[in-house]
């Protein structure tokens, strides 16, 4: 994935994505669990201005993950860190 091949040059990374998995199998160290497949950022279930609003959330939060250390692959959510 080409978010392992970024940080491998020095540049921290957040990979946002619905399928974790396949970024820790390559070694990706920051990536933020999206919603769904079809729409990691967002919810096509919400008004628009909710979704919105969501999708705000996703870029913040990776944002500031990006000034997180990490040793290891680690999987965070909007509002947390979660079980490998």
């Amino acid at each position: 994935m080409i978010g392992f091949e970024i940080e491998k040059a020095g540049i921290p990374v957040v990979q946002i994505t619905a399928v974790p998995s396949a970024s820790v199998m390559v070694g990706v160290s920051r990536i933020l669990s999206g919603k769904t497949i079809t729409n990691p950022f967002g919810d096509a279930e919400l008004p628009p201005e909710r979704e919105k609003e969501l999708r705000r959330q996703y870029v913040m939060r990776a944002l500031n993950l990006l000034q997180t250390k990490v040793e290891k692959s680690t999987l965070f959510t909007l509002d947390g860190v979660a079980q490998l």
